[in-house]
């Protein structure tokens, strides 16, 4: 009676585990993603902050379009 309020004790279970290993790479997988991904933002950051301001003092006058004939 006491196996059956506690259950088969007979180790874990094989898809268990390897459900839980596959989750903890995705895990893996995903934090190193975000890390390439802050790094290329905070260089995208850096080039914009650091950009040669070539077109400030150019005025350009763009036409604005007719409208258009209903």
């Amino acid at each position: 009676m006491a196996k059956a309020l506690l259950g088969y004790v007979g180790g874990t279970d094989p898809r268990l585990l390897a459900e839980m290993r596959r989750l903890q790479q995705r895990v893996q997988d995903l934090e190193s993603e975000l890390v390439r991904i802050q790094s290329e933002n905070d260089a995208l950051n850096a080039a914009a902050a650091h950009r040669e301001p070539l077109l400030d003092g150019i005025d350009i006058d763009v036409p604005k379009g007719e409208p258009a004939l209903t």
